[in-house]
């Protein structure tokens, strides 16, 4: 968790003064070759995985250096019942800055959440008491809803099988990844597109 804090903070220092947004769900630079978009579910186990591990690697060798932009889609899963709690507090984070301390939060403690179900009282552990108010007010919020519900809608559009799914764009064409996939083939994906015209 503190190395994807530091991989963060090195992706802020490289891009302030540009458009790029790494406050929400969005990181990098918008006009970047690639678009990756990670269809996820906070209470998925292998989107842990990916938000701990690959996902850091994926910053600091494309985000970082411009080349890739990526999205985060909110994909709660039917089967998992605090999935779209989790999703609606991210979504209403993401509303006041506060996306990356509520999703890292979400991951760091899926374990406690799947057991116990109290995603609010986990989610306020990294918010002030004026950011959880605004937060918890926001969660149930019309655009709120429809974010996360177009997020789904075009999730069932790729179509997302499983989380994470990794939708990538480049050149006006796209390909589903589905997860888990070895780093160095995704790289290796990753470069190939990059080195097309």
């Amino acid at each position: 968790m503190k190395t994807f804090a530091v991989v963060l903070a090195a992706a802020v220092a490289l891009t302030a003064g540009s458009t790029a947004n790494t406050n929400g769900n969005t990181y990098g630079e918008p006009r970047a070759p690639v678009l990756i978009e990670i269809f996820s579910d906070f209470q998925c186990p292998a989107c842990k995985t990916l938000h701990d591990d690959t996902f850091q690697l994926i910053m600091r060798d494309y985000v970082v250096p411009g080349k890739v932009y990526v999205i985060y889609r909110y994909f709660p899963l039917p089967m998992h019942p605090f999935g779209r709690p989790c999703a609606e507090f991210a979504c209403a984070a993401s509303r006041i800055g506060r996306y990356q301390k509520v999703a890292d939060i979400l991951f760091a403690q899926q374990t406690s959440i799947s057991m116990s179900g109290k995603v609010e009282d986990v989610v306020n552990r990294v918010l002030t008491p004026t950011e959880a108010k605004r937060v918890k007010l926001l969660r149930l919020d019309p655009g709120v809803q429809r974010e996360i519900q177009t997020d789904l809608d075009e999730g069932r559009l790729v179509p997302v099988t499983g989380t994470p799914t990794l939708w990538i764009t480049h050149g006006g064409k796209s390909q589903a990844v589905s997860f888990p996939i070895n780093y160095a083939l995704l790289k290796s994906y990753l470069d190939a597109l990059l080195a097309k015209k």
